[in-house]
């Protein structure tokens, strides 16, 4: 392909980061439209006359893919969940996506997510930022519950690159790694049946895409069959959460505490019901993902696609 013909878009560039050097990717083409972000109503003008289209969580769907000059998407992330596959595959578009960039982060991550529900420490930092320690008549604060996690079971619920990774990294604190079969599948070597891990998980993992089949996976049926002193961990999507259900369990004290880092809708609405003053609820903002390192293996990862598209050998080709 003659580069000097081909057109490329990146349509919501601000969501690597204003740190991250993109010229690795804007090198490859004499002509790039970049746009910090875009919304819906701007898609379809935005890629009508590109060639090659760079998308993290822009919504790429038939109705603004069948007007356009499109020919080869690159997603800025693992999941593809915002392009219409079927329509892609059925006009020839080829879709690339990123894989493992993020592993070491999200492992992280998850670790700080299991140890500050653990240690209480969202709440001693508030009592230290209020001046309560700084009044306590003896030398430490012991008014909210800490454990140790060594001994603890975690359950893990999808077992791919970064659930091997998450639970390779708790064994050095001492946790006892239970993996999940699939729901109502017969149980593979190393795994158990998904209601048991269920009710024998202290801290409760969840690694897995999100699909049809396990949209809202953790409601009220699968809260009620939790440990009471269980905590459930969400790095993985919003929508594995019935985040109603949820916030029920979290306020009558059915499980201890959560902590998600996606939602349902992002960035959520002022009135999401997640976003509350609980001290057994810790949100982060989908950033799980974003070390500095895994940023630039993406940005890496998308001019390799790039690349190999030009070359016609297609690398981590999903259609």
């Amino acid at each position: 392909m003659e580069l000097t013909t081909v057109r490329g878009v990146i349509l919501d560039a601000d969501s690597v980061g204003k740190d991250v050097d993109l010229s690795p990717i804007t090198e490859l083409l004499d002509d790039w439209q970049i746009y910090e972000s875009t919304l819906p109503s701007e898609t379809s003008s935005r890629i009508a006359d590109a060639q090659i289209v760079l998308s993290n969580k822009i919504p790429l769907t038939e109705s603004n893919l069948k007007q356009s000059k499109v020919q080869f998407i690159s997603v800025m992330a693992t999941g593809t969940n915002n392009v219409d596959l079927n329509f892609t595959k059925k006009q020839g578009i080829t879709v690339s996506n990123a894989v493992a960039y993020a592993t070491p982060s999200v492992v992280q991550h998850t670790i700080t997510l299991i140890l500050a529900l653990s240690t209480n420490l969202p709440a001693y930092l508030g009592d230290v930022r209020r001046g309560v320690w700084q009044h306590s008549n003896v030398f430490c604060l012991l008014q909210h519950p800490i454990q140790e996690v060594s001994g603890k079971k975690l359950g893990i619920i999808g077992f791919g690159e970064l659930g091997r990774a998450v639970a390779e990294a708790s064994k050095g604190l001492g946790l006892d790694v239970i993996v999940s079969e699939r729901p109502g599948e017969a149980n593979r070597p190393g795994r158990r049946e998904f209601n048991d891990v269920i009710a024998h998980a202290d801290y409760l993992s969840l690694h897995c895409p999100l699909t049809d089949d396990n949209y809202h996976m953790i409601g009220p049926t699968v809260l009620s069959k939790m440990k009471p002193s269980a905590f459930l961990i969400n790095t993985a999507r919003g929508g594995l959460v019935d985040s109603s259900a949820l916030l029920a369990a979290l306020k009558s004290g059915e499980i201890a505490g959560a902590a998600v880092d996606v939602l349902d809708i992002e960035p959520p609405k002022n009135d999401e019901s997640l976003i509350t003053n609980f001290d057994n609820l810790l949100v982060t903002p989908h950033n799980a993902w974003g070390a500095v390192e895994s940023r630039n293996r993406l940005i890496e990862q998308m001019k390799e696609n790039i690349e190999a598209y030009l070359a016609n050998q297609p690398k981590r080709q999903v259609t």
